[in-house]
């Protein structure tokens, strides 16, 4: 009896998540393209090209709305449950809460694995087309510039520019800088470096050399010249959220070329790897909370529980994006950060567990 009670608690929850899921998803579409319809229209874009973006943007919408929606379906099954008195008769015929959460928690745990897989190999490859699209059809310039880049080049040799700018492919106030065991062997200074296309190299311009020797230092000016240095424009010419369109692999190949690099932005590379481990469990501890919130039969019936789902839920995706702007900050711990989220949420649920009924 409780293993045909599990599959249909089982089956009613993932068909209740699709729903709901597609349901706000659709909507979101809907008011999307009534949005941007006027740009699709200005800028003559493919109808195959709407409906690939339209695609992809359905996927990237999935994954910011699984928290809502695993809660609002577990919210809705349970609540049913409750006011049918079910809940009431599975543990009176002696089956414990824990028992009958088994069921909710395997389903929670499938739309999980889910959510990782999407997270780590699928999602990466929609949110570049996501952008893709936008930078083809709907930004008038695509150009990123980039402030205080720091890099390193090459063995005890780093490198850094104060503004950068895509289109020209120049950067302003560069230097290089030799330091050895902490100690600065020679430093080049330029006001500016430009990309030489048809050299393949660097080219500095109006640039200094201070180089530090055991009897004093040597001086060199100059107007022009060229270096070799480990980065291309190629390195400039990425979109803002790069890191998010990585895949799990992708991600840690990027990571360890920034850290061997010395790069100033490995920690956003690391932090969405960190973001991809950890949202798959929020489906997990939301379901747990959500049949304790839902289990208990109330006058209010199950629209104010559902209504009460919504909140908890936004609750938590406000709780994520802030621990993701502390964390990308520059906090101590940035993993503790990202993961704060799922360890506030799952705390309130023991503490919340301690109130059901036995």
């Amino acid at each position: 009896m409780i293993k045909l009670l599990d599959k249909l608690i089982i089956k009613d929850f993932l068909k209740t998540y699709f729903f709901v899921v597609l349901m706000l998803i659709l909507i979101v579409l809907v008011l999307d393209f009534t949005e941007k319809n006027d740009d699709f229209i200005r800028n003559n874009v493919p109808t195959g090209e709407i409906a690939k973006y339209m695609f992809n943007y359905g996927l990237y919408l999935n994954n910011l709305l699984t928290p809502i929606t695993v809660f609002i379906s577990v919210i809705f099954i349970t609540s049913r449950m409750a006011g049918r008195t079910e809940i009431v008769a599975i543990l009176s015929s002696g089956v414990s809460f824990v028992r009958m959460l088994r069921p909710f928690l395997i389903g929670a745990s499938m739309i999980a694995i889910a959510s990782f897989l999407l997270n780590g190999w699928v999602l990466p490859g929609a949110t570049a087309g996501v952008y893709s699209f936008k930078v083809e059809y709907l930004e008038d310039d695509a150009q990123y510039n980039y402030q205080n880049f720091h890099v390193k080049v090459a063995p005890d040799v780093y490198a850094y520019i104060s503004k950068y700018y895509t289109g020209p492919k120049t950067g302003y106030t560069f230097t290089l800088e030799h330091v050895e065991e902490g100690k600065l062997i020679s430093k080049l200074s330029a006001d500016r470096i430009v990309w030489d296309t048809a050299a393949n190299a660097w080219e500095v311009r109006n640039y200094k050399i201070r180089t530090l020797e055991d009897m004093g230092e040597a001086y060199q000016v100059g107007e022009e010249m060229d270096t070799v240095l480990s980065i291309t424009p190629a390195d400039f010419d990425l979109p803002p959220n790069h890191h998010e369109t990585l895949n799990l692999p992708e991600l840690g190949r990027h990571i360890k070329v920034l850290e061997d690099r010395g790069a100033d932005n490995v920690n956003f590379y690391k932090i969405e790897r960190y973001v991809r481990f950890m949202s798959p469990f929020a489906a997990i501890i939301l379901t747990f909370i959500g049949v304790i919130v839902a289990s208990k039969k109330t006058r209010g019936g199950s629209g104010f529980k559902i209504a009460l789902g919504f909140l908890l839920a936004f609750v938590y995706i406000i709780l994520f994006l802030l621990s993701r702007t502390f964390a990308e900050a520059g906090t101590a711990y940035p993993i503790f950060a990202v993961w704060s989220p799922n360890i506030i949420f799952a705390v309130t649920g023991m503490i919340m567990y301690k109130t059901i009924p036995r």
